[in-house]
């Protein structure tokens, strides 16, 4: 599996699920955040800023894909045919398509909490094999500010407290 922003906060919690279900990860990240991607269990870490992740991997079966756009065309190339791109925002029909022709899924995942999702997550946290990393906790009153905080693009969760 690759992951796409796997320091960022879906991505660090999708390192930890998906080595906790026995998968191999490989996982991209900038210079700063990759000891911290490694600290996750990653078995292959990509420093996105000096090396093009489409040279470096191959034949993956499944791509967590955050950033949408030309991104996810790029992560089409790195996938086997019959694999799945899981994306968290929309795809261009044009990628859909060349998907398409390979039998490739995309997948546009929204989170929508249910109660056997939370129950399992609750047991990898109970087992030690899921944590939050929380960057950086602001007061509801100070939404503007997490938001404006999210674009230096920290390590993990912005959380609101109320």
């Amino acid at each position: 599996m690759l992951i796409h922003a796997a320091a960022g906060g879906v991505g660090h919690l999708a390192v930890q699920i998906a080595k906790a279900h026995g998968a191999y990860v490989i996982a991209t990240a900038s210079p700063k955040k990759l000891d911290f991607v490694r600290s996750l269990g990653a078995d292959e870490v990509v420093d996105y800023t000096k090396r093009d992740f489409t040279a470096e991997v191959s034949d993956v079966d499944l791509v967590l894909e955050p950033m949408g756009g030309d991104h996810a065309d790029q992560s089409l190339t790195v996938l086997k045919d019959g694999g799945a791109l899981v994306s968290l925002l929309n795809v261009h029909d044009t990628t859909r398509a060349k998907a398409a022709a390979r039998g490739i899924r995309v997948e546009r995942m929204s989170v929508v909490p249910d109660r056997e999702g939370l129950v399992e997550l609750g047991k990898l946290v109970d087992a030690g094999k899921l944590a939050v990393h929380v960057a950086k906790a602001f007061p509801l009153e100070q939404a503007g500010a997490a938001h404006a905080f999210l674009a230096t693009r920290p390590i993990g969760k912005v959380v609101l407290t109320v």
